[in-house]
């Protein structure tokens, strides 16, 4: 017997359509993560991309439990010396609710070139409307 090893050109990507209103953070990103790496498929394999594409819709009716709006904080860095920022996961839901969910899933990718190739197939909105009906995405309840 010959063992088998899937190729990039044998991966058929379908496109799928979550609607994140009142889905807890963490339980909806794991779910969209296993969608994009691919996982939920009989040809995954860790060293290629066999993931599908994720629209994401009302991002902004996103729940989080217990008190992470006002304790949960998000930092990044300018680079420069005192250039630390800091916000709350209740500020980031008001402002941009479309990074506080691809933060979530970017935590749970992989941190090379392979994870920030998945990132991009992930495609996110705070309202109810997406600009990708061409593509007939099939409705995905997690």
């Amino acid at each position: 017997m010959k063992t088998y090893y899937a190729k990039q050109e044998d991966v058929a990507r379908d496109w799928y359509l979550v609607d994140a209103q009142d889905k807890v953070l963490g339980r909806l990103a794991s779910g969209i993560a296993h969608r994009l790496r691919g996982k939920h498929k009989a040809i995954y394999a860790p060293y290629m991309d066999a993931g599908d594409f994720v629209i994401v819709i009302n991002a902004e009716k996103i729940s989080l439990t217990g008190k992470k709006l006002t304790d949960k904080v998000y930092y990044h860095h300018s680079g420069y010396p005192g250039g630390l920022k800091a916000m709350t996961a209740g500020k980031m839901l008001k402002e941009k609710p479309e990074e506080l969910l691809r933060t979530a899933v970017k935590g749970m990718l992989p941190k090379n070139t392979l994870g920030r190739a998945m990132l991009k197939k992930l495609k996110i909105y705070a309202g109810g409307d997406h600009p990708h009906e061409a593509q007939c995405p099939r409705v995905l309840d997690l």
